[in-house]
């Protein structure tokens, strides 16, 4: 059982012991803390707080905690319920809230819950306020309302319409061009808040939609991590339904992939490059992602005559990068689309409406667009950490064993080879190692990926 605390939120397993899990102490501490900074950034104003939650089952107990303790330390709360982690992002501005918390685990499987904690304009708090939140809870450091001095609780439902009303309103998405494309798409929504989200937005598009696990009941039917892997229902429907696309998001609707109409996966790391790859057709400019991406967006923004920047692993570096390098799209490749125009943050919703249109104004088909893209191919592992296991050792010796090779220490360790690139580093939401591999051939990258494990196993016996 863990709590993993991070840039990405509060992390953690459901039961056991207070402090070693994502309990109902744990729950009101960091909720607590978080009010407290919230209350001293804004004295003498009322504070609010915008909440939503995805739809695993622990969703509905988490939210009760924070909310009570929300209005216990004089906080407002505009109680969203099931949403989306990009909806709470825009309700935080739209209400002229304070913050914004949404519960969610993000990728996680079910066990697993999380406090993503937002500031005023609906961005990921940054690490110094992040780090303030775990001194305060650390420390207990807060104090309660008085009865006199508690906050509210109103819930706002509308927020739905409200998301897909920005998503259509924004200036490279035209629902005629998609409406008369009439696309058929299969929707797997791993039975959570996508399950709702993703099939109102294509139906108010005009797409015919078929639904595959989008009863938000939290029972994820798969592993909720898009990856090829855990994908075979919906590529199996996309081919039965003879549809023209397959879409799927994770539990909180931040990261999404597609998959082809002829059943093959387009890949979470392409997500990104082709809604670039549409946005840069229309509105040069530079473009970002994370150290673990795909070569391929790289490539797409050079075409363009465009400068590509790669950040830190988390969406706070992702922002943070394309703040200071005026960037017209960016994200990362997990499937995460960033798109400024319409707020700071991963978007599922705003990721289907840009490749929608793009897949409509080309007139073609997604393996087609895939492969007109250059190609890479990605090994994603990971090794699980114990105790015992040095992980900056490690790191620390693959980075000197690699000296004569282009590393990059921002963020872990990444290795730059001619033909191929290993990416080695902690996780932000999991107790684990990450090893990203990529290579002009997936039996490159394959064999790399297994070296270089085998070398981690044998380091982690020496350091």
């Amino acid at each position: 059982m863990t709590l993993i605390k991070s840039i990405s939120g509060i992390r953690g397993t459901i039961g056991g012991a207070v402090s070693e899990n994502l309990t109902p102490l744990d729950v009101v501490k960091f909720t607590a803390a978080y009010a407290t900074i919230l209350k001293e950034s804004y004295k003498n104003q009322a504070v609010h707080v915008v909440v939503g939650r995805d739809a695993r089952i622990s969703g509905p107990m988490v939210q009760s905690l924070v909310q009570a303790t929300l209005v216990g330390m004089g906080v407002n709360v505009i109680d969203l319920d099931l949403s989306t982690t990009p909806t709470v992002a825009i309700a935080v501005p739209l209400k002229g809230a304070q913050g914004g918390i949404i519960l969610t685990a993000s990728h996680n499987p079910k066990q697993w819950n999380a406090l993503k904690l937002l500031n005023e304009k609906g961005e990921f708090i940054s690490a110094a306020v992040g780090q303030r939140v775990l001194e305060l809870a650390e420390e207990a450091a807060f104090e309660f309302a008085e009865v006199d001095h508690l906050g509210s609780h109103i819930t706002d439902n509308s927020f739905l319409e409200k998301h897909i009303e920005a998503v259509l309103k924004l200036s490279l998405v035209n629902e005629t061009v998609v409406r008369a494309a009439k696309f058929k798409v299969v929707v797997d929504g791993v039975n959570s808040s996508g399950g709702i989200y993703i099939p109102a937005l294509l139906e108010a598009m005009g797409v015919e939609v078929v639904k595959l696990f989008c009863d938000p009941t939290g029972h994820f039917p798969h592993n909720p991590e898009p990856l090829e892997a855990h994908l075979t229902d919906i590529k199996a429907a996309v081919l039965a339904h003879k549809a023209d696309l397959g879409i799927v998001v994770d539990p909180d609707v931040d990261r999404l992939a597609f998959i082809s109409e002829d059943g093959s996966m387009f890949g979470e790391e392409y997500t990104l490059v082709a809604c670039a790859d549409y946005v840069l057709s229309k509105t040069p400019g530079a473009t970002v992602s994370n150290l673990s991406s795909t070569r391929a967006l790289r490539d797409v923004t050079q075409k363009y005559g465009q400068k590509y920047t790669a950040s830190a692993v988390g969406e706070v570096n992702v922002v943070t990068a394309m703040k200071a390098g005026n960037a017209v799209i960016g994200g990362e490749g997990n499937g995460g689309i960033i798109y400024p125009e319409s707020h700071y943050g991963r978007d599922a919703l705003v990721g289907v409406a840009l490749f929608l249109m793009l897949l409509a104004e080309k007139k073609t088909t997604a393996s087609a667009l895939r492969a007109s893209y250059p190609a890479y191919f990605m090994r994603k592992d990971k090794i699980s950490l114990t105790e015992d296991i040095n992980v900056d050792g490690i790191l620390a010796s693959m980075a000197i064993l690699y000296q004569s090779e282009e590393v990059n220490t921002t963020d872990g360790v990444k290795i730059d080879f001619d033909s191929y690139w290993v990416h080695l580093r902690k996780s932000n939401t999991e107790p684990i190692i990450r090893i990203y591999t990529e290579a002009t051939s997936l039996e490159l990258a394959t064999s790399v990926a297994d070296a270089m494990m085998k070398q981690i196993l044998d380091l982690s016996k020496k350091v």
